[in-house]
């Protein structure tokens, strides 16, 4: 074993057995890490003009432009990828590529992400309504769920455009006293909303992700979770923050508040600062986040989302940047 993969492995257990509390500190030593062993993020904190030696807190550790996904090899070491996820996008856009050296650990720590706020995936009968996404190849979000059909109950599946069949299956879940957890992308579950919905019970679950992917309108979120939550009869429809560039997920149980995982923590950054992250919470702007199973790739992104984060680490997506693949630092053109 190398000296390279050799530290990796020690940063892998370490972060494995860490708490939340552990995450700046262990954030420093994939920094430490990742300037050695990843290329295009070397280039970029150089280019800044920070110094490895005078990065001594979190607040310190330059975060890489979500844009340069599309356009670079993203990873920290030299290996042969298992897996390489890609965004959606329209036809001629570029397409963000996530490059995985080892789809276990990815399989390993989505599974955590989850049961660490619901428990079991054997408690759940997942009907998944994603059209949009299987409709594609390299979705990190099928391929996770595909990971949590095989150790959910029995009759979960894909359900692409089968409103009915999905019906049945609530139906024979609501008789057998199993938890529902019907995760669909946002347009396709408010047609299934406009087809009636099904009356859900209260330990059943409505999990929404991704937006219209250009087949509706968008809405605002507490338009949007109005309508599925009197058509499923629930109080509280969750929400999973996910995106290609990132190998965790966050949860929502409600309201848009969503729960960052142990290994994960939001940033909020100055819109006209880019380098400047707000140390207090309740500052609203741009996300910046620490994904630390991000370790063979880039473990800090600035993305292109708007948010606010609060005291107990929580946070809430807000929107979009203006202008988004335009925006960020001059610097960019150098890479």
């Amino acid at each position: 074993m190398s000296s390279a993969d050799a530290w990796r492995e020690e940063l892998w257990k370490e972060i494995g057995q860490m708490q939340a509390s552990d995450l700046p500190q262990m954030a420093l030593k994939v920094f430490r890490y990742q300037y050695t062993h990843n290329l295009i993020y070397r280039q970029w904190v150089d280019l800044l003009g920070r110094k490895p030696q005078n990065v001594n807190q979190l607040e310190d550790i330059p975060f890489l432009p979500i844009s340069l996904f599309k356009t670079k090899r993203i990873v920290s070491g030299d290996w042969r990828e298992q897996q390489i996820f890609s965004s959606s996008g329209t036809t001629g856009q570029q397409r963000s590529q996530h490059f995985v050296r080892q789809l276990a650990l990815y399989e390993e720590q989505s599974v955590r992400c989850f049961e660490a706020q619901y428990g079991p995936l054997s408690d759940y009968r997942i009907l998944a309504l994603l059209p949009s996404y299987l409709e594609r190849e390299g979705s990190s979000l099928i391929y996770m769920i595909e990971h949590f059909l095989k150790q959910a109950k029995a009759g979960s599946g894909f359900y692409l455009y089968n409103i009915d069949t999905l019906k049945e299956q609530m139906q024979q879940a609501k008789a057998a006293g199993e938890k529902v957890l019907l995760w669909g992308v946002s347009f396709a579950l408010l047609d299934f909303a406009e087809a009636g919905g099904f009356p859900l019970g209260p330990q059943d679950i409505v999990l929404e992700t991704g937006g219209m992917k250009g087949r509706r309108k968008e809405m605002l979120r507490e338009e949007l979770h109005g309508i599925l939550g009197q058509a499923f009869g629930i109080e509280q429809i969750h929400s999973e923050y996910g995106m290609t560039e990132l190998l965790s997920q966050a949860y929502s149980l409600g309201q848009g508040i969503f729960q960052p995982p142990t290994q994960m923590g939001i940033y909020i950054r100055e819109h006209s600062d880019p380098l400047h992250i707000y140390k207090e919470p309740q500052h609203n702007g741009a996300i910046n986040i620490v994904d630390l199973a991000n370790l063979d790739s880039c473990a800090f992104i600035a993305t292109d989302d708007l948010g606010r984060k609060y005291a107990d680490a929580s946070f809430e997506v807000l929107g979009r940047l203006d202008q988004s693949d335009l925006r960020g630092c001059n610097l960019l053109v150098e890479l």
